[in-house]
């Protein structure tokens, strides 16, 4: 059952790609499009090798892709796919023989373990199952699927097989010969590809292969690593790669031997590694990618991004790429490579910033705005704040702690507001503009401290913030083709602070002539309908309500409220498509009964951190996207990374009809990857989120606009014993709320 539901969704992109476009010119050394490697199948996902893992790649991946099996074997010879030397790293083998571990000297270093070759066939295919061994990956199918031999994986009938061995020197130490293996039991029938990293292994291969069927491919390891035949450094060895040419075909390196990476994680100048090695006509493949590992900072946590610095940079492309994750790769290479942006069509999901490009440049500056229409952004946005003297301005929180460095010198005016938020904060009604304008922007990441991802710390203050006339100035200079102003708090500001939000942005919209154009969006947003109703009567706007509450379902009767107030909603991504444990659940019915009564539905805030995203978008940013936009339809995605949206909207693996592409990008199918997994650990069932109700909508009348009372007169001077003391306080407060935000 459990193999019937994946296979089901996978005939669908089975039958989608089936040719590519002749229309592509590679950098190849053949000029053909490069390879998709599946490093032991979808591995990303299941455990590698599985069977699971295996039919997953085949059936996400473009039509023509690899399948790699690490090869080790057995104490009677036969040969299993496992990366690790070691199995306890990869199985429960340490639970069942647990007097099985050996220490054994592998390439010069003392390794202690559970080893195939202590081990028949029968022992562990009957007993031991597969686990996932990386952490960020689920870890619900441990234990329930076997460990997959080399005829196993074969027998899956991938496109082209590639047998990679890493050990064959360790075997023939123990009285096992690789060489035999391959030449009787496979007889070379369906191994396209024979990989290694040891020149010995190659040489002997060299003469019992045929080179038309074939390939030989030598593994550069790291590079103060020593090869066991020649007793040189890979290192060493790379600066004479005409030797290779002798017994091998190409060569695997990892990826940083072609695009280094410096010690502050940005990228160095490519290396002239691809374009050697294609002179003397070795073919190169990349190896290490994964969407769920830590790059570049140049990548914006994109995989994608990556994969397209080595196959579509003008100045190269390696001949294949060896990863985890399969369809990200095959999206990079039958989608996004070599194919310009294509302009918007109606009806497409517009592409809204979340204070601008906010996960390339602090949020809400000149630089993030500039980032964001650069990357394809249809709408930039503008929380609007109020600066004590009354200037509007645009910033993410009425808290300026977080997005700005104020904590340095305004720490005094830290103060706790109950109707705005529970934790203390620093708060921009009590700073002038002119304060304000001394501020330096902060990126900050919400996966910094938790998920170790911090943004681009090179931007970290870089940018200025704009006043709400300057971020219209800009709008309308760059011809955008929308702007969303979001108006938080007006009822605190009116009452408490003498401050009229509503008027201020009524005021700065009309000086820019937004209120009397039609060619540029306008969208009003608010999470209090009485905030909403200040701008009914202007036909230019289009209003949106911010439901910040996740809602599982939105009957008729609330919905018809929101009519009268709104065109619009925003929703948090939950309430379109909720998870458990890391896995979604279902889609609920919100969108379809807000189009139902033609409103609009924005879906807040998409972020490309791997640790954001569901299993089921496959550690992909783009799966998301598909789901919210071709999938579910939203009209509308809000996002920190533009980016990554345009390059999905903006291309034909987007379009049902797919009028140049062989491959198609499939949204997610909320709740199928959960099915999978057995019954007994399936994550408990969640309460159901409460549907929406009249009294979430409906917000009280906003109070008239109250000068705030005059402050109480100065106390008479403190004694400087006293002023010690409170310097000491308002360090212990710093601490205090710099720890709070730690856990943020």
């Amino acid at each position: 059952m459990i193999k019937y539901l994946l296979l089901v969704s996978f005939v669908i992109h089975a039958t989608l790609a089936n040719s590519e476009s002749a229309s592509k010119k590679w950098l190849t050394l053949n000029g053909e499009r490069p390879s998709v490697i599946a490093r032991g199948g979808f591995s990303g996902l299941f455990p590698e090798s599985s069977d699971f893992a295996n039919q997953m790649a085949l059936g996400t991946s473009v039509h023509d892709v690899v399948v790699l099996c690490n090869l080790q074997l057995t104490k009677d010879g036969v040969g299993i796919c496992q990366g690790d030397i070691r199995l306890d790293n990869t199985t429960n083998i340490a639970m069942l023989f647990e007097k099985g571990s050996k220490t054994y000297k592998v390439n010069g270093q003392d390794l202690t373990g559970w080893f195939a070759l202590d081990f028949t066939a029968d022992q562990l295919l009957a007993n031991v199952s597969l686990v996932q061994n990386i952490f960020s990956r689920p870890s619900a199918f441990d234990g329930m699927l076997p460990m997959s031999t080399v005829d196993d994986v074969r027998n899956s009938n991938p496109p082209a097989f590639w047998l990679n061995v890493q050990y064959d020197a360790f075997y023939t130490e123990n009285k096992l010969s690789v060489t035999n293996y391959i030449q009787k039991a496979t007889r070379l029938q369906g191994v396209n590809y024979i990989s290694s990293p040891e020149i010995g292994f190659l040489k002997r291969m060299n003469g019992l292969v045929k080179k038309a069927k074939t390939k030989l491919i030598f593994v550069f390891l790291d590079k103060k690593a020593t090869e066991p035949t020649s007793n040189q450094t890979y290192g060493s060895i790379l600066g004479n790669l005409a030797t290779i040419k002798k017994f091998a075909s190409g060569i695997v390196v990892p990826k940083d031997y072609i695009w280094p990476v410096n010690t502050a994680n940005y990228l160095d100048a490519p290396t002239s590694l691809v374009n050697d090695a294609h002179k003397l006509g070795l073919e190169v493949y990349a190896s290490g990618f994964a969407n769920d590992f830590t790059t570049s900072y140049n990548y914006s946590y994109d995989p994608s991004a990556e994969y397209l610095q080595f196959i579509d940079n003008s100045q190269f492309s390696v001949d294949g790429l060896i990863t985890d994750f399969p369809p990200t790769a095959s999206e990079a290479v039958a989608c996004f490579a070599q194919y310009p942006d294509i302009k918007p069509t109606k009806g497409q999901a517009l592409i809204i910033t979340h204070n601008g490009a906010s996960g390339v440049y602090a949020g809400s500056t000149d630089l993030a705005y500039q980032q964001g229409l650069e990357d394809g952004a249809d709408i930039i946005d503008c929380s609007v704040q109020m600066s004590k003297d009354g200037v509007a301005f645009c910033l993410d929180s009425v808290d300026v702690t977080r997005d700005t460095t104020a904590a340095a010198t305004f720490m005094s005016l830290s103060t706790t507001i109950p109707e705005i938020q529970q934790s203390s904060g620093i708060f921009s009604f009590d700073l002038s503009w002119s304060d304000i304008q001394t501020l330096q922007p902060q990126l900050t990441s919400p996966f910094e401290n938790k998920g170790g991802l911090p943004r681009n710390p090179a931007n970290k203050n870089k940018g200025k913030f704009l006043s709400l006339a300057e971020f219209l100035e800009l709008a309308k200079v760059k011809a955008v083709t929308g702007i969303l102003i979001n108006i938080e708090n007006a009822a605190y500001l009116a009452s408490q602070k003498g401050l009229d939000i509503v008027s201020a942005v009524n005021t700065a919209l009309g000086n820019a002539t937004f209120d009397k154009q039609s060619t540029q969006k306008v969208l009003i947003q608010s999470d209090d309908t009485s905030v909403l109703s200040k701008f009914q009567n202007v036909p230019a706007y289009s209003r949106v309500l911010y439901l910040k509450d996740e809602i599982g379902d939105a009957p008729k009767t609330p919905v018809g409220e929101i009519k009268k107030y709104a065109d619009a909603v925003t929703l948090p991504r939950f309430s379109i498509v909720p998870t458990s444990d890391g896995f979604t659940t279902a889609t609920t019915k919100v969108v379809n009964e807000m189009h139902a009564a033609n409103i609009s539905v924005y879906v807040t805030v998409l972020r490309n951190e791997f640790v954001t995203l569901a299993f089921d978008y496959f550690a992909d940013p783009t799966i998301e996207i598909a789901t919210y936009t071709s999938g579910i339809g939203v009209d509308g995605i809000i996002t920190e990374y533009p980016a990554t949206a345009s390059r999905y909207l903006r291309n034909p693996c987007s379009s049902d009809s797919m009028p140049e592409s062989s491959y198609s990008i499939i949204p997610a199918e909320a709740g199928s990857l959960l099915k999978t997994v057995p019954e007994e650990t399936q994550p408990p069932a969640s309460s159901p989120t409460p549907a929406l109700d009249v009294a979430d909508i409906v917000d009280p009348p906003l109070p008239a606009v109250t000068k705030p009372a005059s402050p109480p007169p100065a106390t008479s001077p403190r004694s400087s014993a006293l002023a010690v003391i409170a310097n000491v306080g308002l360090s212990l407060v710093a601490i205090v709320v710099f720890s709070s935000l730690s856990l943020m």
